[in-house]
């Protein structure tokens, strides 16, 4: 199921500020809501809809991470994507946006549609933990942020997780018209 315009705006939860109501930013203004009030997410350490530009074979994509978390310095810690379908299946997807994301790699990913979630160790590639339980606090995350070893990718790993995360990226929206499909987190030719 691909997200669609409802015609509406809503306001967002981090920023304040009016944004597009689609059929799954509910869910994902609830997340941000989970994060903030239930875990102690700062706001400020959270930014949405964070584009995650690449190249493939000359041409230039852009796909939107739902969430990104930073640490106090401005570095990315935490990767948060929001699918609809089985979780699982965004593991790998989710997994190299987590490795790819600028500034990154990241210690640890979730992929989540709100009801479900996996927990993700992007150096490894593993998953940690599954439900939304495995959503770790702000103080949790910090801890298990300061006790990981993450290195930067080579030239040689980049170009593989970028194709890995292209092809995972045309298996998502690969078959709808972009022109008519305002998935936010779609590909897109820049």
């Amino acid at each position: 199921m691909h997200e669609s315009s409802l015609g509406g705006t809503l306001r967002d939860y981090l920023t304040g500020e009016e944004i597009d109501e689609t059929t799954f930013e509910e869910f994902r203004q609830l997340l941000a809501r989970l994060l903030v009030e239930e875990l102690g997410y700062p706001k400020e350490r959270i930014r949405a809809k964070v584009p995650l530009k690449y190249c493939v074979e000359g041409e230039d994509f852009e796909r939107l991470l739902d969430y990104v978390v930073y640490d106090e310095q401005g570095k990315p810690i935490f990767v948060i994507l929001f699918c609809a379908g089985d979780v699982g299946s965004f593991e790998r997807e989710t997994v190299c946006a987590g490795r790819l994301v600028e500034g990154g790699p990241v210690p640890y990913a979730l992929i989540t549609d709100t009801m479900d979630a996996s927990l993700l160790d992007v150096k490894t590639g593993d998953v940690i933990a599954h439900s939304m339980q495995a959503v770790p606090s702000w103080d949790k995350l910090v801890e298990m942020v300061a006790a990981s070893d993450v290195n930067p990718l080579t030239e040689e790993q980049r170009e593989k997780q970028t194709r890995v995360f292209h092809t995972y990226c045309g298996l998502l929206c690969g078959s709808c018209d972009s022109d008519s499909c305002s998935l936010p987190s779609k590909q897109k030719k820049k």
